[in-house]
């Protein structure tokens, strides 16, 4: 441990280590927040949660959540292949099939696990079959600035979550500039062989720059592969993305059925934390084949299925977009409008969502920048500065006022205005 002791050691001094806080209660997007180093506490307005529809506290979600704990207890004390599985997680696999247009559904604990199984259910199958031979290629593309449950999973595709099978084809794994179509579709003509599966796999929305993926286009160059694999992880585009938030298809008024059309798989992975108040992820498709695999995957097997108050929160929150799409407009609204004042202040917002990566000058260091604005003003935004260039991830959501947001364009301003000291020349 002592090179864990000195590495860790030069990250405190070096000053990379991060802000910690603790929260002890919500109300809306003001919070009780402790810091962690000081034990001082102050009630600060958020910009750095991802619960973009505001569903967290939603009266009908915590009511489902406590109901199903009085049904089935806290935990199902089991995997879902032998005796984890209730009538909730059939009703969110339906719910979720019914929202992203695709008829089969497989929940997993969270998005990490869920690509993790995606993974090993494509390339590496289950466990061997008589008179079955599994001698096939995989090949998968995927986008450099992805999240890092795919770079994971990606990363550890050429096994079977970590085990050595004698029995399963290589796999290759090659990247592709971000969003860079002529480098997508050249690294597929380099590389794809005759007989190769193909499996594409992209952020819908990117974390950290609050980009979309070129949905349209992508398609268009894997519908020269045929039955090639297009998988899109929409944790930031589900709720937030097209009229009613079902996601990245909705948003280029597609449907994955476009995509079955022209000879190209589609998978959604559809996770909880962000729009559905709630924790997990789920994998769609319409090949009925791909879920029992997805359901006897060593993540989905050697784990416990989601918890019941879990899985209700999800099951409601899904049904009160579906029921309520006026909060995915409010949602977009708020965002334009932000956007729109923070770009007047001459702040650079990059991205196109509801996450709004505000870059700032090089001089300046988004912790010490976030520290001050709620310090000095009571306004909690991420400071990135160690997983993407520096920056301030701010993130819109759906109950957000105007005067929040123009009190947090007011607070970044006098921050800036305090700390950036732009050099002069003098004639």
């Amino acid at each position: 441990m002592q090179v864990v002791k000195e590495y860790v050691q030069r990250w405190y001094e070096s000053g990379l280590d991060p802000d910690e806080y603790i929260c002890h209660g919500k109300q809306g997007n003001l919070v009780d927040l402790e810091e962690s180093a000081t034990g001082k506490r102050r009630t600060v307005l958020t910009f750095c949660t991802n619960d973009v529809l505001g569903l967290v506290q939603n009266q009908a979600v915590q009511q489902a959540a406590i109901d199903a704990i009085w049904q089935y207890g806290t935990s199902n004390s089991s995997c879902s292949v032998l005796s984890g599985r209730i009538d909730l997680h059939r009703q969110l696999e339906e719910e979720i099939s019914a929202f992203k247009h695709l008829p089969h559904t497989q929940l997993f604990l969270n998005a990490w696990m869920a690509m993790q199984a995606l993974m090993d259910a494509f390339c590496h199958l289950a466990i061997p079959v008589p008179n079955f031979q599994h001698t096939r290629e995989t090949l998968i593309l995927t986008d450099v600035l992805n999240h890092g449950c795919i770079v994971s999973a990606v990363a550890n595709a050429g096994t079977r979550s970590g085990k050595l099978f004698g029995h399963s084809p290589r796999v290759r794994v090659r990247a592709y500039r971000h969003c860079d179509m002529e480098d997508f579709a050249r690294k597929l003509q380099r590389y794809a062989r005759p007989d190769d599966r193909i499996l594409v796999v992209s952020d819908a929305v990117f974390s950290m720059d609050g980009d979309v993926a070129p949905l349209p286009d992508m398609i268009d160059i894997m519908s020269h592969y045929e039955g090639s694999t297009l998988v899109m992880d929409e944790a930031h585009a589900s709720g937030a993305l097209g009229a009613t938030g079902r996601g990245i298809y909705e948003h280029f008024g597609i449907l994955p059925q476009h995509a079955i059309e022209r000879g190209v798989i589609p998978l959604i992975m559809t996770t909880f934390s962000k729009f559905a108040a709630s924790a997990g992820a789920a994998i769609s498709s319409h090949v009925s084949e791909l879920k029992p695999l997805l359901n006897v995957s060593p993540t989905s097997i050697g784990t416990i299925s989601l918890p019941a108050p879990t899985t209700a929160a999800a099951l409601e929150s899904i049904r009160q977009v579906r029921q309520h799409p006026e909060m995915v407009q409010r949602l977009q609204d708020n965002t334009k409008y932000l956007r729109s004042r923070l770009i007047e202040h001459e702040f650079e917002v990059i991205g196109e969502t509801n996450v709004l990566p505000v870059l700032l000058p090089p001089d300046l260091n988004p912790k010490v920048f976030a520290r001050q604005l709620m310090t000095e003003h009571g306004l909690w935004v991420s400071p990135i500065w160690f997983i993407a260039k520096p920056r301030l991830r701010v993130t819109s959501n759906a109950i957000h006022t105007y005067e929040e947001m123009d009190r947090l364009v007011a607070g970044m301003s006098a921050v800036r205005d305090a700390m950036y000291k732009p050099t002069t020349i003098s004639a």
